[in-house]
């Protein structure tokens, strides 16, 4: 029989689940899933139901899968979106206190339109427990959901953020501190980008303790592996102290089947998704590398150079009085909105008009269909692209034709402008930011 290697990516908008050949690389099971962020346990829902489909198909047997891992998108649309865990930095201080806190205490800074990072500051010497323990539990009873140790020297002495790390986790916050996200010197980078791998980490954490019962629920021996955003893979127990490491792996993902399918040595590689969209060069056969910039900062995050921006296919439309101002970064799926494309054109009957904010953190301008029966139905790049024919007969985002003419046409009059117009200012705004 032979071997098998399974890949799960978790996409904004869909999971795919696949199944290979370990020899011969040949594809033998491909499943796709909605990704499900409103569920109890988010995305990793989906999941388990991906896995458990692939599963069930005759072809598969758990006792030949030599390999399972996956890479997601998760931590990248957390950040791009702004739908992080507030979080408490807890700065330990040593001979150079004032020092310290200058170069710990960063300013907030935009994670996404309207989206602020901004997290508490604490302070405590860096041998004093007792003052750690306090100010640790000061960030908590503010509203802290995570904890983010730093100290200067903490590459090279790191206990006193163990210490801290071990005390936020038994008050039941999940805690990182910066020895965790780097060995480099550079205080301030490696303060905020323990900070960032913070923010993210009660969802990714839930998301791979769920996976991970999942698959050794299903039998397989092979323990689930991430992949990192430099390309290579950790295990589960990586994820729970670094989930940060996996910023970009779902685009490196995409760049590892490039080098090894299209065995592509120079050019330029775009990957368009449903919430986000990644671009990255190849040259020499090479992925290029550099640090990782969020919301316009250095962080100590090696790897793959990879642009991502906050558009896809399933971006909402944004408006004012006068028409579009913008496209995304909110998508459909992860706003709880139907696609006017993959809606019937008898559900948009009696359908009005309405501007909402998807998120407590978001503007109310993404307008959005209100079905009689109460749906949210969103007009997105793809039903633009469905309007105006540029998807073909067959292929997977070829959607309704007549639904999204019929959304388009009630944008349309709502702002006194032209449907076909609106249609293809969408797709230009959309292409534009690519």
């Amino acid at each position: 029989m032979r071997k098998l290697r399974i890949g799960i990516d978790v996409g904004g908008t869909f999971t795919d689940v696949v199944a290979v050949d370990a020899a011969t690389r040949e594809l033998v099971v491909a499943i796709k899933v909605p990704t499900t962020h409103a569920e109890p346990n988010g995305v990793a829902a989906g999941i388990v139901a991906g896995i458990g489909r692939l599963l069930a198909d005759p072809r598969i047997d758990t006792a030949h899968v030599a390999f399972i891992a996956h890479s997601t998108t998760q931590a990248t649309n957390a950040l791009l979106e702004g739908d992080v865990a507030r979080v408490g930095v807890l700065g330990l201080l040593d001979g150079l206190g004032w020092l310290s806190r200058q170069q710990m205490r960063f300013g907030a800074f935009p994670l996404a339109a309207g989206s602020l990072f901004a997290p508490d500051f604490a302070f405590a010497g860096a041998n004093d427990d007792a003052a750690m323990r306090a100010s640790i539990d000061r960030l908590i009873e503010g509203g802290a959901q995570a904890i983010a140790a730093s100290e200067s020297f903490g590459v090279d002495h790191p206990a006193a953020e163990i210490r801290a790390v071990d005390y936020a986790r038994a008050r039941g916050v999940e805690a990182t501190s910066g020895h965790d996200v780097s060995t480099a010197y550079g205080l301030r980078a490696r303060t905020r980008t323990a900070a960032l791998n913070a923010a993210i980490l009660p969802k990714m954490v839930r998301t791979a303790r769920v996976t991970a019962k999942a698959v050794e629920a299903a039998a397989i021996a092979a323990p689930l592996m991430v992949m990192r955003s430099d390309g290579g893979v950790m295990d589960v127990g990586e994820i729970e102290r670094r989930p940060i490491l996996t910023l970009l792996s779902g685009p490196a993902a995409g760049i590892a089947g490039v080098l090894l399918y299209e065995r592509l040595s120079d050019g330029v590689f775009v990957e368009v998704g449903g919430t986000s969209s990644d671009c990255s060069a190849i040259r020499g056969g090479r992925p290029q590398m550099l640090p990782a910039t969020i919301g316009g900062h250095r962080t100590m995050l090696r790897t793959l150079d990879v642009r991502t921006l906050g558009i896809g296919g399933g971006s909402m439309i944004r408006i004012d009085g006068n028409g579009v101002v913008d496209v995304g970064p909110r998508s459909a799926h992860i706003a709880g909105c139907s696609y006017a494309s993959f809606v019937t054109r008898q559900a948009l009957d009696g359908a009005r008009i309405e501007c909402v904010a998807p998120a407590s953190h978001d503007r109310a301008d993404y307008a959005v269909l209100i079905a009689p029966d109460g749906t949210n139905v969103a007009l997105t790049a793809t039903c633009a692209a469905n309007m105006l024919g540029a998807i073909p007969p067959g292929t997977f985002a070829r959607g309704n034709v007549e639904a999204a003419r019929y959304g388009f046409e009630l944008l349309a009059r709502h702002l006194g402008i032209d449907a076909i117009a609106l249609a293809r200012t969408v797709l230009t705004l959309a292409v534009g930011k690519l």
